[in-house]
Order: structure tokens, then sequence, then C-alpha cells
């Protein structure tokens, strides 16, 4: 016997119909479902009209009501304040209870107090669902049971705890006769310009979009997945999932990612190694969310109060060096390159996220939340808690056991992980012609290899902003008047410091 006669499905960070949590436990203890989308314009209205991510989440939501259809259901679209829609959308439809993902951003947390007040005025329960994650809030902590700080010891915990129910698909085929459709019926999908919106088709995700295209893309992994850990600090390689915009909008679940890594982990062999570093990751976006969800004043200060003392460069000098820096203009050729990725088209590769995050906050010496602000605008997959998460990593104020002089230098990581130059020529063209040993560095070539190049420096390209080995003792003296105590857990980029 169903708990409710009438239920309401609130998606949001979960716009597939495959394995969703949240849907699942509605059809399954409530005679009739309705499923609704909206349009927040709490948050759309602060964004460019041009958005990426707009025109990724409004291609999802189609399929997604497409996939609603074929299974007999219908979704409700609105485009508005939920604070005020979902109320008011429950209470015309009669349901006993609306059902959401859980959500661990503190504004998100916000929203979801405030409908569930106006719901329970209307004598409407709220009930909110595990799905974007295997293990959240209080489910792995340590021996004394409080919170995880550092990542090593969660993810060993993590592992040790995970079990195969805790990775299976949630939901029957036999629930969804219990979809129904509002009396309106079937639902017109409001268009990006109805709503302010005008992407181009340059200017949309070069991947595909929907719950299908993460099968593709995931498909598409699979076979590479095995040789994860040996290609993905490569930007100019075939080495990442590029899954990272699809988890974040939930048109694939954690669960079917998490699920592939561990049976190929555990089956060892030659996919074990790439397995294991692959569902590392995915861990670590889970311990973002549970510092966040513990934590949630690192929204914004420094996990480490006592790094909210340092005194980061101000005034002309440090806005006329960030804006080269968001520019692609700092004069390094892989922290170019990497900003001009972003900016050109909303992805960035993870090795270089750690570059360009190092290089502003110790090279520049400015504010890590600048940073952060500006990737919160710019990337397709752009996550509250990673975004935080490896922003205080990079400038060592956050929840890694690192200490401060774990510095980036943007030269050698360059020649490490872009040795020909493939990834710089491509976002940097101006340099195309320098042989590979003077691509890393232009200023150190000599006279005539920039002149057989074409290269003049100050005319087309920018020479250095900042000598690295000046910055870096720079930096050593900045964070060196913070005291704080030394963890004992290495972390897993310990080798990337100088």
């Amino acid at each position: 016997m169903s708990e409710f006669q009438k239920g309401l499905v609130w998606l949001r960070r979960d716009l597939r119909c495959t394995d969703n949590a949240t849907l699942a436990h509605a059809l399954a203890t409530c005679a009739e479902v309705y499923a609704v989308f909206v349009f927040d314009t709490t948050i759309l209205d602060a964004l460019p009209r041009d958005d990426r991510r707009v025109a990724f989440i409004h291609d999802s939501v189609r399929e997604l009501a497409t996939s609603l259809a074929d299974a007999g259901g219908v979704l409700i679209v609105r485009h508005g304040d939920p604070t005020e829609a979902i109320p008011a959308l429950a209470k015309s439809l009669g349901v006993q209870a609306v059902f959401a993902g859980r959500d661990y951003e503190p504004a998100a947390v916000a929203r979801d107090r405030s409908v569930a007040r106006s719901l329970d005025d209307l004598g409407i329960a709220f009930e909110v669902v595990k799905d974007q994650v295997i293990f959240e809030a209080s489910e792995i902590l340590t021996a004394q049971g409080e919170p995880y700080s550092v990542f090593t010891p969660y993810r060993r915990a993590w592992l040790k705890q995970v079990r195969p129910v805790d990775l299976a698909p949630h939901g029957r085929q036999s629930d969804w006769q219990h979809l129904a459709v509002p009396p309106e019926g079937k639902q017109a999908l409001p268009s990006l310009a109805s709503m302010g919106f005008e992407v181009s088709d340059a200017r949309r995700m070069a991947i595909p979009t929907g719950e299908s295209g993460a099968r593709q893309l995931l498909d598409d992994f699979l076979p590479r997945m095995a040789h994860y850990h040996e290609r993905r600090d490569y930007p100019a390689v075939r080495g990442p999932s590029y899954l990272s915009v699809h988890l974040r909008f939930g048109t694939i679940s954690i669960r079917t990612l998490a699920r592939e890594a561990h049976a190929a982990m555990l089956r060892g062999g030659d996919a074990g190694s790439g397995a294991q570093t692959w569902l590392s990751e995915l861990i670590w976006r889970e311990f973002y969310f549970m510092i966040l969800h513990h934590h949630p004043g690192v929204v914004a200060s420094a996990f480490k109060p006592a790094y909210d003392a340092i005194e980061w460069a101000t005034g002309n000098a440090a806005d006329a060096d960030f804006q080269a820096w968001c520019e692609g203009r700092t004069g390094y050729p892989l922290v170019d390159a990497a900003m001009r990725q972003i900016h050109q088209t909303g992805y960035m590769h993870n090795r270089l996220r750690m570059v360009t995050a190092s290089f502003l906050v110790k090279d520049f010496g400015i504010d890590w939340r600048r940073g952060e602000a500006y990737f919160a605008r710019a990337l397709n997959d752009f996550d509250l808690a990673a975004n935080n998460g490896g922003w205080q990593w990079a400038a060592s104020t956050g929840c890694d056991a690192q200490p401060y002089f774990r510095i980036f230098n943007p030269v050698t990581q360059s020649e490490k992980f872009d040795p020909q130059g493939r990834f710089i020529r491509k976002y940097v063209p101006e340099l195309a012609n320098l042989p590979d040993k003077a691509l890393h560095a232009p200023w150190r070539a000599d006279p005539q290899t920039l002149r057989d190049a074409g290269v003049t420096l100050g005319r087309d390209y920018p020479p250095p902003r900042v000598a690295h080995d000046v910055a870096r003792k720079e930096t050593l003296a900045r964070y060196a008047v913070v005291k704080t105590p030394a963890a004992s857990d290495k972390g897993d980029h310990a080798a990337d410091a100088e």
C-alpha cells in the first residue's frame, strides 16, 4: 500500500530517469507521481545571456521530458522562483508530499528550508533523498565520530565501507505505472529566448547533452579507463572521461560511474590501476561535498582559519595581474593556454586547474577567492564544493595536509605535461613556430630562435609578468607568518611541489 496518494518530484541536479534515487523513492511510495523542473530565476538572472550551462540544462530537460513522456508521465516546467513555484504547484495538484534530491550548498539548503516551511504550512511533507553521493553527511566518520578533514584517510574509510548495495541502481520498472499526467496535460518547454537567453551554436558545449549524451561519453571512456592513471595529467591527450558536467547536472548518476570504476578496480589486471585512480577522483568529489556540509563557512573563509590573516596583493598592480591571468596574458605559455581554453570553451583540464590556481595565488599573490569566483562564472562543470575545495587546496588554506610551500613551477609543469607543446600551440598559436625546447619559456630563447619563429616578445606575446623564483620567495615569506599545525598525510599531489 502506498504511503501517499499523490507526490511531486522536484528534479534539480538529477536530470535523468535512469537510476534516479529521488524519482524511484517517490514512485515506490506514492500511488500517483508528478514531476517538475524549475528554471530557477534566482540563479538564472545573474548569469550572462549566452551562458553555455543554461543551453546544456535546456537540452537535457528537453530529453528528460521526452523520456518521462515515453514512460507515461509528463514533465511540468516552471520558470520562476522555486520557493514560490513549488508550494503553489504542490497545492494545485493536491499532493501530500514533495520529493527532492538533497543538496549541500548553503544557498540550496536555505532554499529547501524555505520550501519546507511553506509546504508544512499547507500540510504537505517535504522529503529529501540522497542521490548526488554514495555516502553523505555522517555516514563516514573517524573513529572519534568526527568528520574527516584529510582526504587520504577519508578515501580509505570510503573504500572499506562501500558495498555493492551502495552502488546498485535505484528504481523498478514496475513502478513507472505510478507516473501521473497533470490536469493541463502535456507541458510546453519554454524556449531559451523566452527566458532571456541566446546561446549560439559556437557558444554551446562541445559534448553531447542529456542522459543519452552522458551514456555516450561513458561508453567512450570505459575502454580508456585502464590508462586513466597514465594519461589524465596530459592536457593534449584524451585521458579524462569528460563527464564532470554530466555529474554536475545529474544526467548520469554517481552510482553508475562508481560501480564501473569499483568493479574494474576489484578485477585488477591491466585495468585496475586506471580504475582505482578514477574512483579516487570520484571520492574526492564526495569528500568536498562533505567538507562543505560540515564546514559551510568555507564558502567565504579559509578552511584553516589562520590563513585568513594572509595579506594578499591588492591595488592597481594586482588588478592588472588578475586581468592578465583571466585573459591568458601572464607570459607563461601553459598558464595562458589553460586560461584561454576556459575562456573559449568553458572547460579546463584538471591538471591545469591546479597549475593556474597555484599561479594566481602563489606567483601573483592574489586572494584565492578572486580566482574561485572567476572559475565559478567560467566553468561548464562549476560545482561549489569541488571548486572551493580545489582552490583552497591550491592556496594551501584548505583541508589538504600539504603545507604552504607546495608551489607549482609553471615552466617545469609545462615541460612535464605538455612536452611537445601540442596543447600550448592550440591555444597560444602566436608561439606555434617555436621549437619545443623554447616553447615553455620563450623569454629564455635566444634572439635568433625567436626571430625564426616570428615572435617578438612584448609585441606578439608578453614577457613574464613575474619572475617565478622571486615570487616563490615572496610567497614563502607571506605564508610564513601564519603558524598552523602540520598534518601527517602528504596528500596525493605531493610530488608536484618544488
